[in-house]
């Protein structure tokens, strides 16, 4: 997707075809309507990423398919994406904004749609690949947007929304779907997302106008297939850790083999993108790793996102498997905790605007650390109020982290490189979450088979931890970037 503005409804002045776009004083009410627009979309898309979660157990029985088969809905759908978002930077390239959104919603509204008529597991799995593949290209299309519409100034406050849909959703996925479960059939979690879908695409449909101009780039086909080696190889071999041998510690042949294959793929497809570049033809443009801000900021959303998408995943599990509460218990009880860091995104953009990162990011850092560190030593006797306590901390420090590395990553990089900084982030993210999902899950399904339930929670959160202590020296490293002068004007 190209930086110019199109011209808006309103006939305001825009920019010649092929120059930088200057930095606005203030956004446009068209420009304000399509972030909303892609905003309340982002939001709902990703709320579905995690709504499977706490319905593992019945889709078990119902379904009539085991543990490690069950678990593919969710890894299968971060696996999915991890693949389609390296594509994005293309897409954004080659189509225009209101393409890019009809495309994403229509793969996630018929995703959703045969997800709640599907016969099996294997359809089931079938649908939510399908969703994936619409949830991928949502959030690089929301952040390319605002890189182009919104003045730096501003970016703090605007990115702090973003981490609504970033955030929290994944974290309100297992209250709405306990919600559900306490009285409908899993296949309402479909039903019921289905018509704010739908809806969200006809709002796209009438109000969202096009944001610049598409580019003919070529699409490099062998870029494309490496992505499945590369971030699938790695996630499954993951995943097989300590899966599929009874429960002895350590890898099997299958999880070597897929992460050597993993690793081999992802120097592959590196390789082929430096290539590339020299052409100025990459499917994923790495020279935004460049400025330094950018990589620093990358880094540190890796470890954020294992610790949130760990977190996710593991209390879930210890509440219903530990302290035996229902999946409507499981999900009120991560409710404040989700809530908190909706509440607190837009605050901390603001925040972000006057201070900078350094400050928020050290104590969000700090503060995810204590909070895993104490869930590690949660036995069978520990009170649920204490667990939502030390959730909504983690949920704080989590918020402290993500608006201030979105912002502080993209704003130093060129127009040129926002949909691929984008995708980069986006791609990386996803990779985290599946890598840490499958991780934490693989030491705590060893660890119980040998100790019990409470000692694989310990094992797996105290992991949580110390891959979390890297959050700590990253965020020390953060310091404030202006933006790139030549794009935003000389600002």
């Amino acid at each position: 997707m190209s930086t110019e503005v199109s011209p808006n409804a309103s006939g305001q002045s825009v920019q010649a075809p092929g120059t930088k776009p200057a930095a606005p004083e203030k956004m446009s009410r068209e420009s304000v309507t399509v972030i909303s627009t892609l905003l309340v979309a982002t939001f709902v898309v990703i709320l579905n990423e995690t709504i499977m979660n706490v319905a593992l157990q019945r889709l078990m029985v119902e379904l009539q398919v085991d543990a490690p088969t069950v678990q593919w809905l969710s890894t299968g759908f971060m696996l999915t994406m991890a693949v389609v978002i390296p594509t994005t930077g293309f897409i954004l390239q080659s189509l225009s904004t209101r393409a890019v959104f009809m495309l994403a919603m229509g793969l996630f509204a018929g995703g959703t749609a045969l997800a709640a008529v599907a016969p099996g597991f294997e359809i089931l799995l079938l649908a939510r690949i399908v969703q994936a593949a619409g949830t991928a290209i949502m959030l690089p299309l929301l952040m390319t947007t605002i890189l182009t519409l919104v003045p730096l100034a501003k970016r703090g406050a605007v990115m702090g929304n973003v981490s609504i849909a970033i955030s929290v959703a994944p974290a309100m996925g297992p209250t709405v779907s306990g919600l559900i479960l306490e009285h409908f059939t899993w296949r309402f979690m479909f039903v019921f997302v289905l018509p704010v879908a739908l809806a969200a695409l006809a709002i796209g449909a009438k109000y969202l106008t096009n944001i610049g101009e598409a580019e003919k780039t070529k699409l490099d086909a062998l870029s494309v297939v490496l992505t499945v080696p590369a971030f699938g190889g790695l996630v499954y071999g993951l995943s097989q850790i300590g899966g599929g041998h009874g429960g002895q510690a350590g890898p099997g042949a299958t999880a070597i083999t897929a992460l050597v294959i993993g690793v081999a793929g992802l120097t592959a497809f590196v390789l082929r993108q430096l290539r590339l570049q020299k052409a100025e033809a990459p499917l994923l443009d790495l020279r935004a790793f460049n400025f330094r801000m950018f990589t620093v900021s990358v880094l540190l959303m890796v470890v954020a996102m294992m610790a949130l998408f760990g977190g996710v995943i593991l209390l879930p599990l210890y509440l219903q498997e530990v302290r035996g509460l229902g999946s409507l218990e499981t999900g009120l009880a991560l409710l404040p905790g989700g809530l908190a860091m909706g509440l607190l995104g837009p605050v901390i953009g603001r925040l972000f605007d006057k201070v900078g990162p350094l400050p928020l990011t050290v104590t969000g850092s700090i503060l995810m650390v204590a909070a895993l560190w104490q869930f590690s030593m949660l036995d069978a006797g520990t009170s649920v109020a204490w667990i939502v306590t030390l959730h909504v901390g983690l949920s704080f420090g989590l918020a402290l982290l993500f608006t201030p590395a979105f912002t502080t990553g993209l704003n130093p990089l060129p127009p040129h490189l926002y949909s691929h900084g984008s995708a980069i982030m986006s791609t990386t993210q996803q990779v985290a979450g599946a890598a840490g999902t499958a991780l934490l899950v693989s030491i705590f399904a060893v660890v119980s088979a040998t100790s019990g339930l409470v000692a694989g929670m310990s094992a797996a959160f105290l992991t949580a931890t110390v891959i979390a202590l890297a959050a700590v020296v990253l965020s020390a490293m953060m310091r404030k970037t202006e933006g790139d002068a030549a794009a935003l004007g000389g600002h």
